[in-house]
């Protein structure tokens, strides 16, 4: 299994992401040392940013948004999310995506 993210027992997937507000368009990236990171094309203003990961998490596992969670980095570029209900290929997936 990858650094960036872990299953738990109960089947939540935590990740490890390295979060670039304000690119050009809002894309993974690769690997960022032990964390996926993930361009946004959110500023990093009023919790925009944040508010679009979490929405460009959901919508590329097909999930509702209430089933991705920020546990922790709200000010930061290092960001942990806790998703629920996630298949881990799928998630494996988006370091090569």
């Amino acid at each position: 299994m990858s650094d960036w993210f872990r299953q738990a027992a109960d089947g939540r997937i935590t990740l490890t992401l390295h979060i670039q507000p304000g690119a050009k368009k809002t894309e993974f990236a690769g690997l960022h040392g032990d964390a996926l990171k993930i361009r946004l094309a959110a500023p990093p203003v009023d919790g925009k940013a944040n508010e679009a990961l979490v929405k460009f998490v959901a919508e590329t596992l097909k999930l509702p948004k209430s089933a991705v969670n920020l546990k922790s980095g709200q000010t930061s570029r290092r960001k942990v999310l806790e998703v629920q209900g996630a298949e881990v290929g799928a998630i494996a997936a988006f370091a090569s995506a």
